[in-house]
């Protein structure tokens, strides 16, 4: 096993053996699986930080989605020229065309850290004994396909977790659309066109991956250890409930509230931008 993968392995597989220790006189025979969850949300928190920073930019990319789209229809045959504008668009806001990449792949490390745990029989240069627990009777490091099969109580366990992840990435892409339609447009500078972008439609590439992504996390759990199938059911249900929290705190008439009960008044500058918004989306200021 790579050296930093076993250091990482090990490290893991005492974290959830200590949760699982704890977890046993309340959750008995579930406190392996119940060790897992409590992982999984050790590690989301550790990462909260970073996730606050990605939604961030996230809500900043749909805003700026008007901005992006006028500057593609102007540059359409000059890609070198649209690349520098974009470039510096979203460096003067203070944004980036992979905001909100970041947490997304280190979750992948630890996914590939939950994924060798359950499929290694010695940890540290001893047995496994995460590998004797089960859930409702099918093994934690059991694989949909193998064992009695998909069609069999083993398969059965299987399908719920599938249904709970279809669930949870639902419920994710929701959050991201809603999010995205309460973004207010930041106005393209005058003598530039005035794009029309769907609501829920905006947000650039992150805003479609974040869409999708929870979807296919059933295609990867049907490959994995049970295991790692109950880490990514509950990091995708947290992301879809930290989405939900963090968005609405980061929402602009919040943001507003809170710069108003700190005294800062708006600029002339900011009072002419938030102008320049209310004619382009066709509010009645009145």
């Amino acid at each position: 096993m790579f050296s930093v993968l076993g250091v990482a392995v090990t490290a893991a597989y005492h974290v959830v053996s200590a949760f699982d220790q704890a977890l046993a006189p309340l959750a008995g025979g579930l406190a392996a699986a119940a060790a897992i969850v409590m992982f999984t949300v050790a590690v989301r928190l550790l990462l909260l930080p970073l996730s606050y920073y990605a939604i961030r930019g996230q809500a900043s990319q749909a805003r700026l989605a008007p901005q992006v789209q006028a500057l593609r229809q102007r540059h359409a045959g000059h890609p070198d020229r649209l690349q520098r504008e974009l470039a510096a668009l979203y460096q003067r806001e203070g944004s980036g065309m992979l905001a909100g990449c970041l947490p997304l792949l280190l979750q992948l490390p630890f996914l590939s850290v939950m994924y060798t745990l359950f499929r290694s029989a010695t940890v540290g240069g001893r047995p496994n004994s995460l590998l004797r627990h089960d859930l409702f009777g099918a093994a934690l490091g059991s694989h949909w396909l193998s064992g009695p099969g998909p069609l069999s109580a083993q398969g059965a366990v299987f399908f719920g977790l599938f249904a709970l992840l279809a669930a949870a990435g639902w419920l994710a892409a929701r959050v991201t659309r809603a999010l995205a339609a309460r973004q207010p447009a930041v106005a393209p500078a005058p003598g530039q066109p005035v794009p029309t972008v769907p609501p829920g439609q905006a947000g650039g590439l992150m805003g479609w991956v974040a869409r999708v992504l929870p979807f296919t996390t059933v295609a990867v759990a049907a490959v994995m250890p049970l295991a790692a199938g109950l880490y990514l059911l509950t990091t995708t249900a947290w992301a879809a409930a930290e989405r939900m929290v963090l968005g609405r705190r980061l929402a602009p008439g919040r943001c507003v509230r809170n710069a108003e009960n700190r005294g800062l008044a708006p600029t002339a500058e900011e009072l002419s931008a938030a102008r320049r918004v209310i004619m382009v989306n066709g509010v009645d200021s009145k």
